[in-house]
């Protein structure tokens, strides 16, 4: 049973409908695009959480309708695997060594590559490119503010 409010809805829905439009104009989504929904709707959902809730690795498997998809989003906010940015940003704090604001470019890519949904470097290079982030002279990126906030989105 969905225990959304009115206004959660009306959020869902105008992310549902950007989608839809993008995917046809029909009134559907495809599965296969739930995460990346979920991502836009500011939530960070693994794929392995996405999956077991009704989103499929393959385009045209299964079509969702608003009203079919309501109920996978209501139980995707209830799961308690995925992390808040709260909760990302205080990992990443975690190797912030001197409370700069700052991680090693290495350290990062380590991190993205051997923790939780691993990522391929090809991964991890797109998402640095789409944040455009830059280390500095000493190797470092700064993961507050816009650059590796950004990314977190991404990481679900």
């Amino acid at each position: 049973m969905v225990e959304l409010s009115k206004a959660e809805i009306e959020d869902i829905k105008e992310v549902f409908d950007l989608f839809d439009f993008w995917d046809g104009r029909d009134g559907m989504i495809d599965a296969v695009k739930v995460p990346d929904l979920l991502r836009c709707a500011g939530m960070n959902p693994t794929i392995k959480v996405c999956l077991k809730h009704g989103a499929t690795k393959k385009t045209g498997e299964k079509q969702y309708k608003f009203d079919e998809f309501l109920p996978i989003y209501d139980s995707i906010i209830k799961e308690k695997e995925g992390g808040t940015f709260a909760d990302f940003m205080e990992a990443f704090k975690t190797f912030d060594r001197e409370g700069q604001g700052f991680i090693s470019a290495a350290e990062l890519r380590h991190v993205l590559s051997g923790y939780g949904e691993r990522l391929d470097d090809n991964q991890i290079d797109e998402i640095i490119k789409l944040t455009n982030l830059h280390e500095d002279l000493d190797g470092n990126v700064k993961y507050e503010g816009e650059g590796l906030s950004i990314s977190i989105i991404f990481l679900g």
